[in-house]
């Protein structure tokens, strides 16, 4: 990019942030409660009085659900996109949906593993950092944790260090396992905020 291109782009960036903004409905107002940034500010960005930092960008792009590269030009805000793959993948046995992206902290995924026919085998174990959060939606999940076989059954849960060596498989001869995982790669727990009140 030259100088002549970045010039470009810093004079045309107040325009399209201003674009970016009304596609979504929102008043300056709305900006500055939801990002933190002064009304002024972002007014003095939208008519072209301010250059805008890599700070105030980054808050901007998050806030419009826009890319940086959207707002400094490099590509189409309409450009066609490729259709999606199935949100679904297959990883060994099982069927998993993620329903968080992943960008560290805590994520989550729904399991599903088919039905069976036989006896399953117990399942194979392994371990890694972490902590997991398992809660069976429907069926029957045979659980090995440690030396510990739990099978358990929908609405029960399991927590536990993902060091300790740790697998699943379906432990019924019906219909398949559904279960949600919510998992903390660096060791993250579910915090619990509410308790039951005894009545």
């Amino acid at each position: 990019m030259t100088d002549d291109d970045t010039a470009s782009a810093l004079a045309a960036m107040g325009p399209r942030l201003r674009a970016a903004r009304e596609r979504r409905g929102a008043t300056l107002t709305d900006v500055s409660r939801a990002t933190g940034i002064s009304l002024s500010t972002l007014s003095r960005i939208e008519n072209g009085r301010r250059k805008p930092n890599l700070e105030l960008l980054l808050l901007l792009a998050k806030e419009y659900g826009v890319s940086l590269d959207e707002l400094a030009g490099t590509i189409s805000a309409t450009a066609k996109k490729p259709p999606s793959p199935s949100p679904w993948c297959l990883v060994e046995d099982k069927a998993v949906l993620p329903l968080t992206r992943y960008v560290g902290g805590l994520h989550a995924h729904k399991h599903v593993l088919p039905a069976t026919g036989e006896q399953p085998l117990r399942p194979r174990q392994m371990s890694h950092e972490g902590y997991e959060w398992l809660c069976v939606l429907s069926g029957r999940l045979w659980l090995a944790l440690g030396d510990h076989d739990l099978v358990l059954t929908a609405g029960e849960v399991a927590e536990f260090d993902t060091r300790t060596p740790h697998g699943v498989a379906n432990a019924g001869s019906g219909g398949p396992v559904e279960y949600l995982i919510m998992f903390g790669p660096q060791g993250e727990r579910l915090r619990l905020r509410v308790h039951p009140t005894a009545n």
